[in-house]
């Protein structure tokens, strides 16, 4: 018996009589804590060339940076609380994926982490590996540089 697609059953009797919101116009902050926060801004602002948008030191408690790229529709945060230990990521399949469609962009993306001593790791899902390398943080998350583009 054939399982029907997730979003088959997500939208079964769904009805919304409300205007949407403008989803697009919106920014989206993927914050997350990390034992590591000097060797995740390395990793992040060197093997990816994201700058330093924000840091803050001691905020309730909490020291953290934003990075990103000026502009962007996105950016990462990473905090750290004296005292909390965060650990590592729970699985192999903790993903941030930049979908590159410019091949020479991605070599050129794919060269920078490696010139930073990052090395591809194997993908947990193969999909990634066939136009994707897969690169992990110090905090054991993975960073997939996908040779694609997304449709918009």
């Amino acid at each position: 018996m054939e399982t029907p697609h997730l979003s088959n059953q997500i939208e079964k009797g769904y009805t919304n009589s409300m205007q949407e919101p403008e989803w697009a116009k919106w920014h989206l902050r993927v914050a997350r804590p990390s034992d590591n926060l000097a060797a995740i801004v390395k990793f992040y602002r060197y093997g990816l060339g994201f700058t330093i948008l924000y840091e803050f030191k001691d905020h309730n408690g909490f020291d953290g940076v934003m990075l990103g790229h000026q502009g962007a529709g996105y950016h990462l945060e990473f905090t750290r609380k004296s005292g909390h230990k965060a650990g590592k990521a729970p699985t192999e399949d903790n993903l941030l994926v930049f979908y590159i469609p410019d091949e020479s962009d991605w070599k050129q993306a794919v060269g920078l982490m490696k010139s930073q001593g990052h090395q591809p790791v194997k993908s947990f899902n193969p999909y990634w590996d066939q136009t994707g390398v897969t690169f992990e943080d110090p905090d054991g998350y993975r960073v997939v540089l996908q040779n694609e583009s997304w449709p918009t």
